[in-house]
Order: C-alpha cells, then structure tokens, then sequence
C-alpha cells in the first residue's frame, strides 16, 4: 500500500507538472543550501539571469552580506533560510538524520512558497543531501525544468570524515547519482568532473568554467593607495614600517602620495604582498603559509629579499585557534595579517597585490579553486597546491606555479622575489602573460555555455 500510495502521489504530480508548464513564466530560482555571500558562482549565476531580464528568487542562508550588485539588482529577490543550529540531541547520525529531515522540509515549504519558476538552478556543493531530492519535487509540482549545477561531490567531502566505505557515504553516493540522472541539465566545473559524471554517473554535463567578474581587475594606484591607508587604521601590516624624511602623513606600507605632485607612488624598500584566502578548516593552510619560517633564514643567508606581509582572508571554524598561534609567532621580515574584508574591497586588495597562494585541496580532484580564478582576473600571478585537475587552471611555469609541498612553496617564493624591486623576472612574466591572455569574462561565458540551455524568455 506504501508504494502504491507513492506512485500514486508521483503521477499526480507528473500530470500536476504538464499542467503547471503551460503556462510557463520567465522566473528562476537560484538555490544555494549554503551562505549566499560565499557562494559567488550562485550570484553570478543570478546576476547573469536578471541581466537578461529573468526575475530571479535567489535562496539560501543570509549570514554573509552579498555583492552590492546584488542587492541593488531590481530583478533579483533574496528568499532567505534560516539556517539550523542546536539539533545536538542523542547520537551523531540521529542529529544528521533529524538535521536532514529538518532541511528537507524547511527547503521544500521555502520553494513552494515562492512564484512559480521556468527552472530552479540548485549549486551542487556540500550539503547535496537534501537539496537534489526537494529541488526535484519541487520542480514536478512547478512543472519547473531542473538544473544542477555541479561544484563536487558531497558523498567525496563525506568520506574525508567517515571513508569512502562507510554506509551514509554509501548512501550519498547513490542518491546523487540517482537525482543527477533525473534532472533536465547538468553544468559542471571542469572537463574532468564533466568526463567523470558521464562515466560514473552516466550523466551528461557541460562545462561552465569559473570566470572573474568585471570587478576583479588590476587595481590603480590611486585606488590601492586608498585601500591601505583604510586597512591601517585597523592593521598594523598596513602601516609604515620605518619613518622616512621628509615626514609624509599620507604614507602606507607599500604606497605613499607625493608631497609635491600629489602622485601616488611605490617607494623603495617596501614589502611585498601575498594574500591567500582559506576557510580555516585544517592546520595545512596554516603549515603551507608559514613555509615563511624558510624565508627568514633565506634572508638570513643574505638573499635579496623583500619584507613579505601575508594577508589571509576568509572565513572559517578554526580562524580564532589558527589566530591564536599567529600571534606567538616572532619573525623579524614576515607580518601575517588576517583582515576582515569588505565584498567591495577584496577584489581591490586581489588587484593590488603581488602574489597569491592557493591552499585549495579537492576531496573529489574534480573541482577547481574558485579563488584562482579571481586571482587571474586581476592578473596576479599564482602559486598554487598540486591536486588531479589543476593544470586546466594554473599552467606551470606560465601563469603560476604549482607546488607539492611547504618545502617547494618556500623555495618558489624565494625564487619569484628575488630582485623584487626589479621590473624582470618570473612574477613579472607570469603578470604579462596573464594580462595578455584575456581571458573571457563569467558574462561572456555564460552566454555562450548557458543562455542556449534556457531558450529565449518567454
């Protein structure tokens, strides 16, 4: 009778679904499981579809303030989730059962409650469970089409916890094959993921590589000025170092305005700067940074070094710890900085430093560091941690560097810095070749791979 019952309420909903798309509307729904303001690919995605004048309900938990193009979108709607806290009762797979059974309803009573969508777009990250399975439901009830847009595998980032054998992996495994399967398009982030869902999942994808934004560029000096004298009220990196003659109140650690002409200026001697972003969630992001305990002694050793500040941005549950043991550490050449940043401003401090490093590791080899991406927008060249798919982003010895270790990040380091108040040399290469590159935009990207998908507005 249970699955009769359940057949049943499948047919009426298919026969509800034909009903419901006759009278198809121009709306999406963009749904994020997640922190909108951390999901830039989400709101890339929304911001694409208002451009083309689809009104756009985009979902997700509001904890994180996202991109003011956004919010100040006339066609874009913020429908937000609360997010769930405090399910900590009996054992852990009872919280993740009563957490799932929770979301599931919560998500499903959020979705019926908006107007009626042409597509819901659902980003595939962590936590797939149970996003895929309400999506679909709510998409028969709509008589909406479905698209998954794949970022990595969730049962992938469950085995790094439980193993790859462990029942609920399983499980998750499953049912992301199962739903991929029942949608009406997939998009994915590589050719590797697109190749690896065909052959595992039997899923057909296209690949909708992350591109930068219009506002990750190469930031003008009067502009990186700005942002440093306003990060040194708060960070003592930011400040100069030395007092120089003659006196000049309007002074940063890497720029200072002329007194006479009012150009802005990068003195000499100053530091370099490196920025990094890492959600905090391991003692390697920490380990690979600090791989700057070799570039103490290279200086040591009389190499032609510059001070080095490393800003680290990001978000994350052992931010607090990691601070911790920042603050006993004692270098003579390095000052680590972990800013909180404005959305506005990352892009300008992206665009204003010297090199970026990527601490990205995939649990699934599939996925590519989003970061990276930004980095290259702004022409900052990149040293990047080896995993399987990486060279369809970081190009060896071209664009960036790929490193194995926090051995070879120090040496590379030492090599991209040496001579650094020099106009030569691999960091300037790699900067030219990134400028010369011209890289597609997201827009025109997402033109071309996902504007056909939709058909025209109807």
């Amino acid at each position: 009778p249970v699955a009769m019952g359940a057949v049943a309420a499948l047919l009426f909903l298919l026969l509800w679904r034909r009903q419901r798309r006759a009278g198809g509307t121009g709306r999406v729904c963009v749904a994020v499981l997640g922190d909108l303001g951390r999901s830039p690919r989400m709101q890339y995605h929304a911001l694409a579809l208002a451009r083309h004048g689809r009104e756009v309900a985009l979902l997700g938990y509001l904890q994180t303030r996202p991109h003011p193009d956004v919010l100040h979108s006339e066609n874009i709607r913020l429908v937000p989730v609360a997010e769930l806290c405090g399910l900590r009762v009996g054992p852990k797979l009872f919280q993740y059962v009563l957490k799932v059974l929770v979301q599931s309803v919560q998500l499903l009573y959020t979705l019926l409650r908006i107007d009626q969508p042409s597509y819901i777009l659902l980003q595939q990250n962590p936590p797939g469970l149970p996003s895929i399975a309400v999506a679909w439901v709510a998409g028969l009830w709509w008589g909406s089409k479905l698209i998954i847009d794949w970022h990595n595998y969730g049962y992938t980032i469950m085995s790094l916890s439980h193993g790859r054998n462990h029942p609920l992996v399983l499980i998750a495994k499953w049912y992301e094959k199962l739903f991929g399967r029942l949608c009406d398009y997939n998009l994915c982030v590589t050719d590797a993921m697109k190749k690896d869902l065909l052959v595992n999942f039997k899923i057909k994808a296209v690949t909708l590589y992350d591109k930068p934004a219009s506002y990750f560029k190469e930031t003008p000096l009067d502009l990186q000025h700005k942002l440093y004298m306003k990060l040194a009220e708060d960070y003592e990196p930011f400040k100069p170092r030395y007092v120089q003659l003659p006196l000049y109140a309007d002074r940063s650690a890497f720029t200072e305005r002329d007194g006479k002409s009012g150009n802005v200026v990068k003195p000499r001697g100053r530091p370099a700067l490196l920025i990094s972003s890492t959600s905090w969630t391991d003692l390697s992001a920490l380990t690979n940074i600090l791989s700057s305990a070799d570039y103490e002694r290279f200086i040591k050793e009389g190499a032609k070094l510059p001070a080095l500040v490393c800003v680290i941005t990001g978000k994350g549950p052992l931010k607090d710890y990691y601070n911790g043991l920042i603050q006993k550490l004692h270098f003579k050449h390095i000052q680590i900085c972990t800013p909180w940043l404005e959305a506005e401003d990352y892009p300008l401090l992206l665009g204003s430093a010297d090199l970026g490093v990527c601490l990205h590791k995939s649990s699934s080899g599939l996925d590519l560091p989003m970061k990276v991406v930004d980095m290259f927008g702004c022409c900052l060249p990149v040293c990047a941690i080896h995993f399987e798919c990486l060279h369809e982003l970081v190009k060896h010895n071209e664009n960036g560097l790929i490193f194995r270790d926090s051995k070879e990040l120090a040496e590379q380091l030492k090599m991209l810095f040496l001579d650094f108040a020099a106009s030569e040399g691999k960091l300037h290469s790699f900067r030219e070749n990134l400028r010369a590159s011209r890289q597609l935009r997201w827009d025109q990207s997402w033109d071309q791979t996902v504007l056909p998908l939709l058909g025209n507005k109807e």
